[in-house]
């Protein structure tokens, strides 16, 4: 394996997690929606498909079910990256992804546990970390990707990402990794 043939030398590979949410199209999904925070479509180019060049689509809102499954998949696949050799992931919850559309008012309009304060907004990216901290533990290496700005309206404004990487960071975050824009 990759890691097989790496980690020997002393380097270090870490494998990013991500989900693209809305950024996303049914013809990669078995015909069904891509998913979000909201039904909110991506304003954006279309995207290019196996089929041809398609409109991005409204994604379906994750349910409470949804969400839970959504931890679940992040932890089993940290968890895998780390019987695989890994020396650690990424969380990337940037540049207009899944998690990242749960953080911004531009994307989730929620009414529930997972939407409205940013304590709430905050909760999905958050309870991943923890959870994959939980199943790779205390000596495996979690770097979390986070926008420091989004440049779009209604984006997270820069009190709530420094109250997001202070919570990442105490739920098991190793390494705050830092990108800018949607």
């Amino acid at each position: 394996t990759v890691t097989e043939r790496v980690n020997p030398t002393g380097c270090h590979l870490f494998l990013q997690l991500w989900h693209c949410g809305r950024a996303s199209h049914s013809d990669f999904h078995n015909g069904e929606l891509p998913v979000s925070a909201s039904a909110v479509k991506l304003d954006g180019d279309q995207i290019h498909t196996p089929l041809g060049k398609k409109d991005y689509e409204v994604p379906r809102p994750l349910t409470f079910s949804d969400i839970k499954a959504t931890v679940n998949d992040f932890r089993t696949a940290a968890l895998n990256a780390k019987k695989a050799g890994f020396s650690g992931v990424e969380v990337h919850s940037a540049n207009g992804y899944l998690l990242n559309q749960f953080l911004a008012l531009r994307t989730n309009r929620r009414t529930d546990d997972w939407g409205g304060d940013f304590a709430n907004r905050m909760r999905l990216p958050v309870e991943v970390v923890r959870r994959v901290r939980e199943a790779v533990g205390p000596d495996f290496i979690v770097v979390y990707r986070l926008s420091m700005i989004d440049l779009v309206p209604d984006g997270q404004t820069w009190d709530e990402v420094v109250r997001l990487a202070k919570a990442v960071e105490a739920a098991g975050a190793t390494i705050l990794n830092t990108g800018i824009g949607w």
